[in-house]
């Protein structure tokens, strides 16, 4: 564009960078929510299995038994009371829940065993576990 004034004609070379800045602070917003909303539980290997059954609903509750026999629940570090404590209020408030348990492949079976427990003396009826679908050859 062109400013006239006294006879001299003057560009404007000034450009408003802020919808430019507005659309990159938008898409850093979405790539940091896509990115966190990945991150899934912790990180075990699952064993292997011909089939599997999906018990993925949102009210789905994670009990994963890591390689070294840590318990977590939802990703957090718990012990087998503090397990059964907290799956007794989360019955409370929903009475029909599902849990899946995913122990690793080299995980203590008696820590397992534990977990299974402490689910059976709670009363949940839905009960799970995460293995990894094993290919046709």
């Amino acid at each position: 564009m062109q400013v006239k004034g006294k006879g001299k004609k003057k560009l404007y070379d000034d450009i408003n960078i802020t919808p430019m800045l507005d659309l990159a602070y938008v898409l850093l917003v979405i790539f940091i929510i896509m990115t966190t909303a990945s991150v899934q539980g912790i990180k075990v290997n699952v064993p292997k299995a011909s089939s599997s059954v999906s018990l993925a609903k949102p009210t789905t509750k994670a009990i994963t038994v890591d390689s070294d026999g840590q318990v977590y629940l939802d990703t957090f570090p718990v012990t087998i009371d503090q397990l059964e404590s907290q799956l007794r209020s989360f019955k409370a408030v929903t009475p029909d829940f599902p849990v899946v348990i995913k122990g690793d492949r080299v995980s203590q079976f008696g820590r397992i065993t534990e977990v299974l427990d402490a689910c059976s003396r709670v009363g949940i009826s839905q009960l799970g576990i995460v293995t990894e679908r094993v290919k046709p050859s």
